[in-house]
């Protein structure tokens, strides 16, 4: 539900029920999920045809698309939308969804598919540029907003289950988080009745694993603090991480 509460926030489809109201008009950016861009086109070129498509004056674009593309890493302005990596991409995404200098900027999934170097790159990007306006982010990946967001918010079939920030968020499941060390051979049988959400592997045959259970469950089990990743496994059980182990 996602992607659809952002192309009704945009007025892209209308609704079918419910109801949204806005406290003002603002003016929005938008990086869409799966960007595409004319593939013979150069990034300058591609700002340039969207920044008119806006109505943004000439002189102005001339001022903005230099800059945009500068702190991008895209000011090689030969090469074309054909050779840009995924990540460069996403950043392309961003910089047209910066044009006019948007008050609201919504991002959906930026960092989808990118390698761990471009996502951190990227964070850092969507960073600089939420100082002074509101970013709404869109993304399963919740390692890439933990640091950068101030207020989150949980949805789950369509509906928001949970809002706050991520200290108030964590919170809800201090106690719940577990680590220990078992045997090797008897992962399996821990995997079949906890909900295993990473695991390690150890030089003396055990393997250390990290698991969520309202009691610790396994003798000598230490709770850990948790972390926004836990949070959102703990509502999305089915879901794995993507880190380390699993």
């Amino acid at each position: 539900g996602k992607t659809t509460t952002i192309k009704m926030l945009l007025n892209l489809i209308p609704r079918d029920g419910g109801s949204m109201e806005r406290a003002k008009e603002v003016s929005a950016g938008y990086s869409p999920e799966t960007p595409y861009f004319h593939p013979f086109l150069t990034g300058r070129e591609v700002l340039e045809f969207c920044g008119g498509l806006q109505g943004i004056p000439k002189e102005q674009l001339r001022q903005e698309i230099p800059n945009l593309l500068q702190r991008a890493g895209l000011e090689d302005s030969s090469t074309k939308v054909k050779h840009y990596s995924k990540g460069m991409l996403q950043r392309l995404a961003l910089a047209q969804a910066l044009l006019g200098d948007p008050e609201f900027l919504i991002l959906d999934e930026p960092t989808a598919g990118l390698d761990p170097g471009e996502r951190v790159r990227f964070r850092n990007f969507i960073s600089e540029f939420s100082h002074d306006r509101i970013v709404l982010i869109s993304t399963h990946i919740v390692s890439d907003i933990e640091y950068i967001a101030t207020r989150n918010a949980i949805m789950k079939a369509g509906k928001i289950v949970d809002i706050g920030t991520t200290d108030e968020l964590v919170k809800e499941i201090e106690g719940k988080v577990w680590t220990c060390s078992v045997p090797d051979g008897d992962l399996s049988s821990y995997e079949m009745r906890l909900r295993v959400i990473n695991q390690r592997g150890e030089d003396n045959g055990q393997v250390s694993i990290r698991y969520l259970s309202e009691t610790p469950e396994i003798s000598g089990a230490v709770a850990v603090s948790p972390r926004l990743e836990d949070l959102y496994l703990w509502y999305f059980p089915q879901e794995n991480l993507e880190g380390e182990g699993k």
